[in-house]
């Protein structure tokens, strides 16, 4: 990791990736200037090396470094399965490379010298990106811990109020009593805090229960 002075405050964090020193401490500078954490590296080794923070997060990267290409660093990111997007900056950048990048999950392309103002709105969407994401995924990961609460029972007549059957039906296809399935239902809409049976549906079919992904 590079010797620039220490990351300031902030919620956000971005990783800048460039071998020249001085465009390196200029970016740090700036997103600094406006309260972001910044952790900085003159090799992309560096930073793939480096424990990523779990927080919204983005990653600056130069393009042409030595050893590698920009390129060829978001191919290792993608391949790794590191979700973090990529604000790409070059001084040497053409459209085929831009389309290249952006294609494979960029969020910006930014050609040296750029305004500060471009930078700084590029780092700010790409962290709202990422925010949005981690939301999601703690949405999704919530949810599932929900249905994970849910007897087989009242799993199966999840499904089958997913499929639009009425608890008449749903007796019938099990062998129980309305009662009964009544009381799974409304035992299951209470452990997916549902309380609708629009809302109830809707979060079985973000679950992917339509799709027959569950079982």
């Amino acid at each position: 990791m590079s010797n620039e002075p220490g990351a300031s405050g902030g919620t956000g964090i971005v990783y800048v990736v460039d071998d020249d020193e001085s465009m390196r401490i200029a970016v740090s500078m700036l997103l600094r200037s406006v309260g972001l954490r910044v952790e900085a590296f003159a090799s992309a080794q560096e930073f793939l090396a480096h424990d990523l923070s779990d927080a919204p997060s983005c990653l600056i990267l130069d393009v042409r470094l030595k050893g590698q290409s920009g390129l060829a660093v978001q191919e290792q990111i993608t391949a790794g399965r590191i979700p973090i997007p990529i604000v790409f900056m070059t001084a040497h950048g053409d459209i085929a490379m831009s389309v290249k990048a952006m294609k494979a999950g960029a969020t910006d392309f930014l050609a040296k010298p750029f305004r500060d103002q471009d930078m700084l709105d590029a780092v700010t969407s790409a962290l709202e990106r990422d925010e949005a994401r981690r939301a999601a995924d703690q949405s999704s990961a919530d949810l599932r811990a929900r249905y994970e609460t849910l007897t087989p029972r009242e799993r199966e007549v999840m499904a089958l109020v997913v499929r639009g059957l009425m608890n008449k039906q749903i007796a019938g296809e099990m062998g129980l009593s309305e009662i009964t399935v009544k009381i799974h239902r409304g035992q299951a809409m209470k452990k997916m805090a549902s309380r609708s049976l629009a809302d109830f549906v809707l979060k079985a079919e973000a679950l992917g229960m339509t799709s027959g992904a569950l079982s």
